[in-house]
């Protein structure tokens, strides 16, 4: 039994601070602060933030605000060294024990532990049931416990971990301190059985939008094998990125290649030594590598946050994980591309392996997974919406701008004749031998193929027998899955998938109705903007990622634990010269600005020496506010970055829009406004809140009064956010004398 955690003021609590001081940042993230402050008020927390959405300033944040030790349960050693690593550059206690760990080092972070000096412990699942661990969490006052990769408890996610059951064990131990749940792919039924499996009582629910709007995503016919992987890396000789294999031999053979042919890559999955894969990985974390070949079977749980692209070389399983692994892409925010290579061949591998499986509905679940993800292969639409629509959201708008299908529509064409052709054939076979067949026995029949199936039923005697001589197999299989996806034919997932005509198909038979279909796939167009890209001058991003790289090499960590790509695009863009200015880049803390400033404003100055000064639209619009949160002078509220906010909505975009525009959350978009309010500029309030809204927070503050948020928060039932509060707040308290 563990002793209750104390709730703390959330509603009152200044977070910016601290979210500056220590980890360098002025805004939050949507839904981070909200998830915070639930932490913190004690409640149970279930946090599904898409990868890059920062998830892990949800339990770090609260644990330096509380007291006692937080308890972090993460799958992956490589992931806790790198989160304890970053930390502890932001000058945070925290530590991790795992296998990795000698004797004597063990025994001094235990110490450390006994002694109460340590504010976040991570450890791996099964680590709990080892010796005396449970005992031990609850002499060392366990405040929070944080459950990262929280789809691994669940039986339906994609990632299945049995040691994770052992979670169950671990809240009754501490039944009393708040648990959270963070994941970033889970379906609505993985969700719900987090819930179950984790015991989270009456848990804030939170889920953010699963859209990465700087991922550009690609689909290309897989036609020149490993030339098409090579052109690809030898066209982006500066990014790093993964490259995703079927199997352990290919990811093998395709590094072997590379390496033959000039590009620094490594091989990585559950198949090499332990020492092999532990060396690979930190290569490639450290830039010493700038691309691993990895299985899709096995998750690496990198940290690193300059990852440009992930290349799939075959097709994923299923699709949560396809959106998990592109998901390692454009973490800092910078522009990530996704590029799949899809073959029709790799279909039918992919049914071979399932029909191996040996339970009945384990092969269905894993045919229609397999379905889903063909169907986003082969798609027409926008595969940004496709991802979304999954993960039960809708994607607002027609044309995302950040895949090809939007960038370059594929073509379309009356395919009226081949339709005809091919739901006849399906029809035919129906009625000849009273049982529906599968695809590749469809498509023979039409190609006039010589089977023994074909002799045996005698579907040689067909009329629609070797009628579609014009179209390969591939492209009558690709025109059979359009047909599937337009509501032509049906097809189930047994064990021998069939194809059925459905009513819609014989209904368009029948009426020869005219049907569209779509051309193959084509790459998009080039040079087109993408969201994320921070214009800056190369020639000092190229310096400044050097002296990051000296510095990390010489303590021994990955460069992105000094700064982050993002970080330094914004010191080249912007020209820091003093330690104040250093201090206001997004990503710079306290502790960095004492450790890496000097370096960096030197590296800067150099530069500027012997270089012109570049120009940049709005060059300060990205700049983090100072770490205070006592500004009241008009000059330090319209900050630069308030100034273009505020420019845009008297332009007449919406919050939203503006949002999108400016990569920012809906909440710090509404606090730029709230500053502008509260420095004096007028604002028209019907644009920001129906009259209902604002007569519900009215009466809201009026009941709760006007010095805080969190009471007009509690009476909203938490409906309305607190930077939409304090802009209503700014916009309409009363004045005194007024």
């Amino acid at each position: 039994m563990a002793t209750s955690t104390p709730a703390l003021p959330a509603d009152n609590l200044d977070l910016l601070t601290p979210l500056k001081d220590v980890f360098g940042y002025s805004s939050f993230r949507p839904l981070q602060e909200a998830i915070v402050r639930a932490s913190l008020a004690g409640r149970d927390v279930f946090a599904l933030l898409p990868t890059g959405g920062g998830k892990s300033l949800c339990f770090q944040l609260p644990a330096l605000l509380r007291p006692g030790l937080t308890v972090v349960i993460s799958p992956l050693i490589a992931l806790m060294k790198d989160q304890v690593d970053a930390l502890c550059a932001n000058g945070v206690a925290a530590t991790f024990l795992n296998s990795s760990l000698g004797e004597a080092e063990r025994r001094a972070r235990l110490r450390r532990l006994h002694a109460r000096e340590l504010r976040l412990l991570y450890l791996a699942p099964e680590r709990l049931m080892l010796g005396s661990m449970l005992a031990d969490l609850a002499g060392w006052g366990v405040s929070a416990v944080a459950v990262d990769e929280a789809h691994c408890i669940s039986e339906w996610g994609h990632d299945f971990r049995p040691e994770y059951r052992q979670l169950g064990e671990l809240r009754t131990r501490l039944d009393a301190v708040p648990f959270m749940a963070l994941t970033a792919t889970a379906t609505e039924r993985v969700r719900a059985d987090i819930l179950t499996q984790l015991r989270l009582r009456e848990p804030g629910v939170f889920v953010a939008s699963f859209n990465r709007p700087n991922l550009l995503y690609r689909v290309e016919p897989r036609s020149a094998g490993y030339r098409q992987v090579l052109d690809f890396l030898r066209a982006r000789p500066k990014d790093s990125g993964i490259v995703y294999c079927a199997s352990r031999v290919g990811a093998d053979a395709l590094a072997g290649k590379l390496v033959e042919d000039g590009v620094k890559a490594a091989p990585y999955h559950a198949g090499l030594d332990k020492s092999v894969r532990d060396a690979n990985q930190d290569r490639f974390l450290r830039d010493e590598v700038r691309v691993i070949c990895a299985t899709i079977a096995f998750g690496m749980g990198i940290n690193k946050p300059n990852v440009r692209f992930v290349l799939h070389r075959d097709l994923p399983k299923n699709l949560e994980g396809y959106y998990q692994e592109t998901g390692r892409a454009g973490r800092d925010g910078l522009p990530g591309e996704c590029l799949l290579l899809f073959s029709p061949g790799d279909v039918a591998k992919q049914l071979r392996f399932i029909d191996e499986k040996a339970d009945e509905q384990e092969r269905r679940r894993a045919r229609e997974q397999l379905q889903t993800m063909v169907h986003y292969a082969e798609i027409a639409e926008c595969r940004r919406a496709a991802l979304l629509d999954y993960f039960g959201e809708e994607f607002p708008e027609a044309n995302c701008g950040t895949c090809d299908n939007c960038l370059s529509p594929r073509a379309t064409f009356d395919g009226t004749v081949a339709a005809q052709k091919l739901l006849s054939c399906v029809y035919r076979i129906r009625q000849r031998s009273g049982f529906n067949v599968g695809l590749r026995h469809v498509v023979a029949v039409l190609t006039g193929g010589e089977t023994e199936k074909i002799r045996e039923w005698g579907h040689r005697e067909l009329s629609t027998f070797g009628i579609g001589m014009e179209h390969t197999r591939d492209e009558w299989g690709s025109i059979a899955r359009e047909l599937v996806r337009l509501g032509y034919l049906g097809q189930d997932a047994g064990r021998f998938p069939t194809l059925q005509l459905t009513a819609e198909g014989l209904a368009a038979l029948k009426d020869r109705r005219r049907i569209t279909l779509t051309r193959p796939l084509a790459a998009p167009a080039p040079g087109v903007k993408r969201a994320g890209e921070i214009a800056c001058d190369e020639l000092l991003f190229e310096k400044l990622r050097q002296l990051r790289k000296q510095i990390a090499d010489a303590q021994g960590v990955p460069a992105y634990i000094v700064f982050g790509d993002a970080s330094l695009r914004w010191m080249a863009r912007t020209y820091p010269a003093t330690p104040a200015e250093f201090g206001r880049v997004s990503g710079v803390g306290e502790a960095k600005l004492r450790a890496y400033g000097p370096a960096f404003l030197e590296e800067i100055a150099a530069h500027l020496r012997g270089n012109p000064r570049q120009r940049f639209a709005e060059a300060e619009s990205r700049l983090a506010q100072p770490s205070t949160s006592t500004m009241k002078t008009r000059g330090e509220l319209m900050t630069g970055t308030v100034r273009e906010t505020l420019r845009l909505f008297r332009s007449g975009l919406d919050l939203a829009t503006i949002a999108c525009a400016r990569a920012l959350s809906e909440g710090t978009v509404s606090t730029h406004l709230a500053n502008a309010v509260e420095a004096g500029e007028a604002l028209e309030l019907e644009r920001l809140f129906t009259s209902a809204e604002a007569a519900e927070m009215q009466a809201a503050f009026d009941r709760a009064g006007w010095q805080t948020l969190s009471g007009a928060h509690a009476l909203l039932g938490g409906r309305c956010d607190y930077a939409r509060l304090r802009l209503f707040r700014a916009a309409r308290q009363p004045r005194p004398g007024g």
